[in-house]
């Protein structure tokens, strides 16, 4: 008896060890983290003090232009301490922002919502290249992973680019969203009578 007493002692001492936290994974807009909804729930799960991973969060952007999308990772320790990892913004905010563009296509593969040339992309790559899953990596590797994000935000990546013809597209692409936007309304609309 005393022995599987021991052992099950031994087991306790590890399963204690193991850390069984997860890590939150989400985006927080630079030097816009605030304790309300969705983030003050996130880390209320997980025991982190609110107000203070606000304040260091905010503190670490203050040099980010604000509402910059940042994915951001914490882990948390059992002394309810964490470890606040913030990489570069997503690959698909480098490329719209390159595009000039608000947002993606609605329909990728079909529809193109903007452009970008390769020196774009070889720019955005060496950016990217300092995030910590990707410094290990080539640049081609990392413009490979970025011609496929720009693929799907239906955005083309062309050698030469004329402002002047950009802007004539892009303006022709302002009415299109402006339709898009529209058709989208007018089905909120007939859902909300349906299930009104």
């Amino acid at each position: 008896m005393s022995k599987s007493v021991a052992r099950l002692k031994s087991m306790k001492k590890v399963a204690d060890k193991i850390d069984h936290s997860s890590k939150l994974r989400t985006n927080i807009p630079a030097g816009m983290a605030a304790a309300g909804p969705p983030l003050g729930p996130m880390l209320g799960q997980r025991n982190i003090n609110i107000a203070t991973f606000c304040k260091d969060f905010n503190e670490r952007t203050a040099n980010i232009k604000p509402g910059i999308p940042l994915p951001t990772r914490v882990k948390v320790n059992a002394d309810r301490s964490y470890q606040l990892t913030i990489h570069q913004p997503p690959a698909s905010y480098f490329l719209m922002q390159a595009a000039g563009v608000n947002r993606g296509a609605m329909n990728s593969g079909n529809e193109i919502c903007g452009k970008i040339t390769l020196k774009h992309l070889y720019e955005i790559a060496k950016i990217k290249q300092q995030d910590p899953p990707l410094e290990w990596r080539s640049l081609k590797e990392i413009c490979t992973m970025l011609i496929a994000t720009a693929r799907t935000c239906g955005i083309q990546i062309v050698e030469k680019l004329d402002a002047k013809e950009y802007g004539e597209f892009l303006a022709e692409r302002k009415q299109v969203v402006e339709e898009q936007k529209k058709m989208l309304q007018e089905k909120r609309e007939a859902k909300m009578l349906r299930t009104a």
